[in-house]
C-alpha cells in the first residue's frame, strides 16, 4: 500500500504507524503467522492461487503496491490478497498480465477489503479486476469518527496490534523485491479480514451500518474524475513567474517532460524537478551554454538533453503575443467563499448560518464535516439557494441532484431547509 497524503494529515509518523502516548502499546505483528508467502510470477501459479483462492470462504482481503515517486504510470508492481481458508498470496501481474483471468474470475464476486480503496482500484481496474461488492477500512474509519486512519493506526485501534514498519514509498518496480518490502506487503492484508469484522461490530453500535454501505457503493459506482486542464499550472513555486513569455517557457519545458516521463514511465520530477523548470523561465537564458549554466540544467544527465530542453525554450520565445498563456486562468467553478459579499451578498448570508450548521451536525455525528456532506455540494446550495417553496423535499432534490447519498440527505436536508428559509425573508 502506497503512502498517501492522508496517511500523515493527522500526525502520523511518516513510515505510517500513529503515535498515540494514552493507548497501551499495541502487540507487536513482525511477519505474517504462516511466513511470507513466495511471489507467483508464473501463469500456473496465477490458477493455482486461484483455486486456493475459490475455496476459501468470506472476503478476500486485497491490496496493491505501486511506485509512486519513481514511475509515470500508476500501474500496480505487486498485488497482496488474502481470504479465510485460503491463505496469502503475492501476484507479480507485471511479466504476464494476460495470464491474470483465473485470478480475476476468483475475485470476481466475494467482497473485497480495501484500506483507502480510491488509492488501488484504479490500477486494478486497469488489469481487469472487477469488484462486485466493497468494503472500505479507512473510509470506515471516518465514518466513526477515528482521529487516525491509517492502516497501522486503526489495526492498533481495533485489534491492538503493532505493524512493521512500511515501505509504501519504496520503488516497488525493483526486481527481485526485497524479503523485508514483501513481509512488509504481506503483512498489509494479514489482519484486513480480522479489522474489517471489528470496524462492522463497531459501526453496527453505532448506527452507522447502512451509512458506510451506501458510501461503498457509492466509490464503487462513480466515475473517473475528468482530466485536470492546464496541469502544466500546478508546477510548484509557478507563482514566481510574473511574465507571460515566462509562463509559456514553463508550459514547454513541463510538456516536453511529461511526454518524456510517460514514454520512459519514469516520474516527472525524477527527469526534471519543478525547480529547474522555474529556473529557467526566470533566467531566461539567452543559449544553450547559459541553460546548462543554471543548477540542475548543467549536471551530465541534463546535458545530454540539454537540446530538448533548448527546443521547448525557443518554442516558448517564439510563440505570438496572443498565444502566450494568460497569467490568471479562467475560474472554474465558484469563487472563494470571502468573496462572495461582493459578488453575491445572498449567497454570503446563506453560507454564514448553512455551514456553521453542518458543521455542528457532523460533530454531533461524530463524522469529518467532509464526509457529513461533500463540501462542494454544500458551497453550490449556499451559491444558488432552493428554487421555488424551500422545502425540505426541495432541499432533497438538489443534494440528490448532487450525489449526496440516502443517509447524508436524511440527516441534512431538514437543518438546510430551515436555514434557507431563516435567510429568505
Amino acid at each position: 500500500m502506497a503512502t498517501s497524503e492522508l496517511d500523515n494529515a493527522d500526525g502520523d509518523t511518516a513510515d505510517g504507524n500513529s503515535v498515540d502516548a494514552e493507548a497501551p502499546a499495541p502487540t507487536p505483528l513482525p511477519e505474517p503467522r504462516d511466513g511470507v508467502p513466495p511471489v507467483l510470477l508464473q501463469p500456473g501459479d496465477f490458477a493455482d492461487a486461484a483455486t486456493k483462492l475459490a475455496a476459501g470462504s468470506g472476503p478476500i482481503a486485497v491490496d496493491t503496491e505501486r511506485a509512486s515517486g519513481y514511475k509515470y504510470s500508476a500501474r500496480a508492481y505487486l498485488i497482496q490478497l488474502r481470504r479465510t481458508g485460503s491463505g496469502s498470496f503475492l501476484i507479480d501481474p507485471i511479466e504476464h498480465p494476460e495470464a491474470l483471468g483465473p485470478i480475476i474470475d476468483a475475485l470476481d464476486g466475494p467482497e473485497w477489503i480495501l484500506h483507502a480503496a480510491d488509492q488501488d482500484l484504479p490500477c486494478l481496474r486497469e488489469l481487469d479486476f472487477h469488484c462486485a461488492t466493497l468494503y472500505d477500512t479507512e473510509l470506515a474509519g471516518r465514518l466513526l469518527g477515528l482521529p487516525r486512519v491509517n492502516l497501522a493506526a486503526m489495526i492498533a485501534h481495533f485489534l491492538g496490534l503493532g505493524l512493521a514498519k512500511g515501505h509504501g514509498a519504496a520503488d516497488w518496480s525493483r526486481r527481485p523485491l526485497p524479503a523485508d518490502w514483501l513481509n512488509y506487503a504481506a503483512l498489509d492484508v494479514e489482519v484486513l479480514v480480522e479489522l474489517r469484522d471489528a470496524i462492522a461490530d463497531e459501526l453496527a453500535a453505532t448506527g452507522k451500518s447502512e451509512w458506510a454501505a451506501q458510501e461503498f457503493a457509492y466509490i464503487l459506482s462513480r466515475p473517473p474524475s475528468p482530466p485536470r486542464t492546464d496541469r502544466w499550472r500546478r508546477t510548484s513555486n509557478i507563482h514566481s513567474i510574473k511574465t507571460q513569455r515566462g509562463l509559456a517557457v514553463v508550459r514547454e519545458l513541463w510538456s516536453a517532460r511529461e511526454e518524456m516521463a510517460a514514454r520512459r514511465d519514469i516520474a516527472p520530477g525524477r527527469i526534471l524537478p519543478d525547480s529547474a523548470i522555474v529556473t529557467a523561465a526566470t533566467a531566461n537564458p539567452k543559449s544553450m551554454s547559459e541553460l546548462t549554466g543554471l543548477p540542475v540544467f548543467g549536471g551530465p544527465r541534463q546535458k545530454r538533453q540539454a537540446s530538448l530542453w533548448w527546443s521547448a525554450i525557443n518554442r516558448a520565445r517564439e510563440l505570438p503575443d496572443a498565444e502566450l498563456p494568460p497569467k490568471k486562468t479562467a475560474q472554474v467553478g465558484l469563487p472563494a467563499v470571502n468573496r462572495w459579499d461582493q459578488r453575491n451578498p445572498p449567497a454570503a448570508a446563506r453560507a454564514a448560518v448553512i455551514r456553521p450548521a453542518i458543521k455542528d451536525l457532523a460533530q454531533e455525528h461524530n463524522l469529518p464535516v467532509e464526509n457529513l456532506l461533500a463540501p462542494e455540494l454544500v458551497r453550490q446550495i449556499c451559491w444558488t439557494g432552493v428554487a421555488g417553496d424551500i422545502t425540505t423535499d426541495a432541499v432533497d432534490a438538489a443534494l440528490t441532484i448532487g450525489d449526496a447519498r440516502p443517509w447524508q440527505r436524511e440527516l441534512t436536508a431538514e437543518t438546510i431547509a430551515v436555514k434557507l428559509r431563516e435567510t429568505a425573508g
